[in-house]
């Protein structure tokens, strides 16, 4: 069958390879699965209860059709409801669940969303506190039981030959060309903007991109979902899996993955960097606790993984380096349930000492590039080792043209290129200029096919002398040290570069228990001589390899890790810049009061 709208991707699983555990989430400690036809009916089911509700796609324009929005963690009801949605003609409009209350309400207000999904009691109550601010909401339903509140089984009808045969005719009305979500950045700064995506924008996204997928080899394989589904990412991916019949099974929490890992034994997952870098740590917290000839087996093999390189290893490094897999790095891979082929990551820079060590450890880390206005995929460092180079964020996909303007920005033309900003035409045309989507990114290409990415445009400073500073290579450098958890880079109008720096607390109890240092507390440690006296010195090694104006002279430490619960870093986890500087403001005047 010919793949022309996001449904329909449900239906080619159903018609060619069907399976058992098509979507399955854990409840009560056990794993409910459902099939593809579970899906199927349950999706059937939700569509014929949303007509009931009065839910239309009315002439099929994008101001008329009803938007409904869902605020959920990631379950399997997640997509059943978006795939309900895009069936009868209506429009999803997913939130991620850390937004704040007055962003909700901006959202809800601007899309004019007339039914809300939220996850649990917490998020419910999130949706009420504002629910008399926002004039078109009629319904809220939860997905979790909570007393006294519509649940979203409320809304299922049974499927009779008339009530089916109306959803196939709103699904007939459904072209490529239509609007199919609309998806609100979360952003580093500002009002959230609605990205219009429509099916084709997607859909080209979904085929262009599965040939990715089809080197790793994921046919009727199993995955685990955990970054939000309310991110284009993970959402586009989930239709890949649809399209390989792959089995998603969703983490129940972020805190329980590493066992959910174990438990499903996936052959492919998506994650961010920053959860490849916590993963990192914690092996490498675990090798620094060891003993005797334990610990230099393990010192010795994560030696070999750093200088791992995949097109130019010698006869010797590959025969020291499948030792250490069968002594070292085969437990690495039992933790991430024995299966795993490939990991693909993006949303922010990967450092390159874990995709060479874990890439060593034949976990290939497959990193790529892409935005929410793009659908989301431009590039992707392949399967194989002669279309991966470590650094970059790989080959641009099929169909899509990418271009480096004379100022160094990467531009991108294709059908993947969002319908617009939603209600902000003024937004649209300043990004997208003769078809031409203006990402923001500053890049260049490597060997004439692989794209780099340099620095975010708009995070580019100038020092009160005149130069230029770009924070994003140097962060990232400076990030591969143990001792360095998080940074950002600060001196704009200022007289020289400076930075923010967490250390990483894990690796510095360890440091301190070695050298005979108490550590009573994160508060009490960064000020103690010999601790800034290593951050300097680490800080001194990476500096000699940067150019002198961005040499880092003056550093803070702080005594807290950034989160999402703290504001400092986006649902993706990239760092909130202005909030960041605003909240640390003091210490940014401490470095510069000299």
């Amino acid at each position: 069958m010919k793949i022309q709208r996001l449904f329909d991707f449900l239906e080619y699983q159903l018609q060619t390879s069907p399976v058992n555990d098509a979507l399955c989430s854990k409840i009560n400690g056990s794993w409910k699965k459902y099939s593809t036809q579970d899906v199927v009916s349950t999706v059937n089911s939700l569509a014929a209860g949303l007509l009931k509700l009065g839910i239309s796609s009315n002439d099929m324009t994008t101001e008329s059709r009803d938007k409904i929005g869902i605020i959920s963690a990631n379950r399997p009801e997640w997509l059943m409801i978006d795939l309900a949605v895009q069936k009868i003609g209506s429009v999803l409009v997913p939130v991620y669940p850390t937004v704040t209350a007055s962003e909700l309400e901006f959202i809800m207000n601007e899309a004019q969303v007339k039914i809300i999904f939220a996850g649990d009691k917490n998020l419910l109550q999130k949706v009420l506190s504002i629910k008399n601010n926002i004039p078109s909401l009629q319904h809220c339903f939860t997905f979790e039981n909570v007393d006294g509140e519509p649940n979203w089984k409320d809304v299922l009808q049974e499927t009779t030959p008339e009530n089916l045969l109306q959803i196939q005719q709103e699904s007939d009305k459904v072209k490529p060309e239509h609007l199919a979500t609309i998806i609100y950045t979360s952003g580093t700064t500002g009002t959230p903007k609605g990205v219009m995506l429509s099916h084709n924008n997607v859909v080209s996204n979904i085929l262009d991109s599965n040939c990715i997928f089809e080197e790793i080899g994921i046919k009727n394989a199993r995955t685990i979902s955990f970054l939000p589904l309310n991110h284009i990412f993970e959402r586009v991916v989930s239709y890949i899996y649809f399209y390989n019949s792959v089995s998603i099974y969703y983490a129940e929490s972020m805190e329980t993955v590493g066992e959910n890992i174990k438990e499903v034994q996936p052959t492919v997952f998506g994650t961010v960097p920053r959860l490849l870098e916590k993963v990192y740590e914690k092996i490498v917290a675990k090798g620094a606790a060891l003993t005797g000839i334990k610990k230099k087996l393990f010192d010795w093999a994560l030696q070999l993984g750093l200088q791992y390189d995949q097109n130019n290893r010698s006869w010797s490094y590959n025969f020291q380096l499948a030792i250490a897999n069968k002594l070292i790095f085969n437990k690495w891979r039992e933790a991430l349930g024995g299966n795993v082929k490939a990991i693909v990551t993006g949303a922010a820079a990967c450092q390159v000492k874990l995709l060479r060590v874990f890439s060593a450890a034949q976990i290939p880390i497959l990193e790529g590039y892409g935005l929410t206005e793009t659908s989301p995929v431009i590039s992707v460092n392949r399967f194989n080792n002669a279309d991966r180079k470590f650094g970059t964020v790989g080959i641009q996909i099929a169909n899509i043209e990418v271009k480096i303007a004379e100022d160094g920005e990467i531009l991108c033309k294709g059908p993947n290129v969002m319908m617009g900003y939603y209600k902000r035409p003024d937004l649209t045309s300043d990004c997208i200029k003769d078809g031409w989507f203006h990402t923001g990114d500053i890049g260049t290409f490597e060997d004439g096919k692989f794209l780099k990415i340099t620095d975010r445009k708009k995070e580019i400073f100038k020092t009160s002398g005149g130069k230029y500073v770009a924070p994003q290579p140097i962060e990232n450098k400076m990030k591969e040290s143990q001792w360095i958890e998080q940074m950002m880079v600060v001196g704009s109008e200022q007289k020289f570069t400076g930075a923010l720096i967490v250390p990483s607390f894990t690796a510095l109890q360890g440091w301190c228990k070695e050298n005979g240092i108490e550590f009573s507390s994160n508060d009490a440690i960064i000020k103690n001589e010999k601790v800034v006296t290593l951050i300097k010195e680490t800080v001194a090694h990476y500096n000699k390899n940067i150019n002198q104006v961005e040499q880092i002279k003056r550093f803070e430490l702080l005594p807290k890790e950034w989160s999402t619960d703290g504001g400092e870093l986006t649902p993706t986890l990239k760092l909130k810049r202005k909030v960041i500087t605003e909240k640390y403001s003091d210490a940014i005047a401490k470095i510069y009061s000299v």
